[in-house]
């Protein structure tokens, strides 16, 4: 029996009754619904640190500004902004509060902490969803599939958290220094930066999830290049197709400066060329397996 057969053997043996499918289901997504309540209620106990570790880069940003002098021309090093953020260099000791957030509706923190508490959720159950995901497909899946299908449950994962990093350690410290940069005191005429509470904490969400989720461009691709549905030649004459839209993707979900444009499409540039290689030796791994399983036919 080749290896085809087997696997044909292997599904046929696990097919099931459309009912005890729809059980199964059922089980799996009580179990996700679980998990992101049990998800939201310990992110919503920590609801407070959690929002005072999102306002950081902020507060970073605002203490070399305020150190530089303030105004529309004060200016920092990248490197001291970036390494203040993670906590690797000591912020300018500043007189006052170095960051003020305001909130003008009277539940508008209650809300800004749920919605804190649901995205957190998502976070920290993803490990279960994904399992039950993978759990609930896996009987329809040959057995080399469940095999290449399992490393993305890890590097899906990681792949947003490295997204997730380049917002909070890189992105969010420019960004609100630009911001502040852009104030105006002088000639009797005051304008300076006081976010919402609420503003705020939905652009570090948004740009969470939109570094987060186009970081899983290799996963994608890769997945893709598994089934079949693209090749490594493709995408390599696809290249400067895919620069264009990896320059118009960012120009749409990154706040409207070249400074976010740039954090974001670079280094989408740089992981469609690791999908190429990714899905290369795919194809080499598959040319190699339907040799030898050829030549044990």
């Amino acid at each position: 029996m080749s290896r085809t057969d087997h696997d044909e053997a292997e599904i046929e043996a696990s097919r099931a009754p459309l009912m005890d499918h729809l059980i199964e289901l059922r089980s799996r997504l009580l179990v996700c619904v679980v998990a992101f309540i049990l998800g939201f209620i310990l992110c919503f106990s920590f609801s407070e640190p959690i929002y005072i570790f999102l306002v950081k880069p902020f507060a970073a940003a605002a203490a070399f500004h305020q150190a530089a002098g303030g105004g529309g021309h004060a200016s920092v090093s990248p490197l001291d902004l970036i390494l203040g953020t993670a906590g690797l260099k000591p912020l300018p000791l500043i007189d006052g509060q170095t960051v003020n957030l305001i909130y003008t509706a009277p539940l508008e923190i209650l809300f800004t902490k749920m919605k804190l508490a649901g995205f957190g959720a998502v976070i920290v159950a993803f490990p279960i969803l994904a399992w039950q995901l993978y759990r609930f497909v896996a009987p329809g899946l040959y057995r080399n599939e469940r095999g290449a299908f399992l490393p993305f449950l890890i590097a899906a994962p990681l792949l947003f958290l490295l997204g997730a990093a380049l917002v909070y350690f890189v992105m969010l410290p420019f960004v609100m220094w630009f911001s502040l940069s852009q104030g105006i005191d002088q000639a009797g005429v005051s304008a300076a930066l006081l976010p919402k509470v609420s503003e705020y904490m939905n652009l570090v969400t948004a740009l969470i999830l939109a570094f987060g989720l186009c970081f899983q461009l290799p996963v994608v691709m890769t997945l893709l290049g598994l089934a079949g549905i693209i090749s490594a030649k493709t995408m390599a004459e696809g290249r400067r197709y895919a620069i264009v839209a990896v320059v118009v993707l960012a120009a749409i979900v990154t706040p409207p400066d070249p400074i976010s444009q740039l954090m974001l499409a670079v280094p989408l540039v740089l992981l469609y060329e690791v999908s190429i290689w990714c899905v290369r030796l795919i194809e080499m791994r598959r040319k190699k397996a339907d040799e030898a399983e050829g030549l044990a036919a």
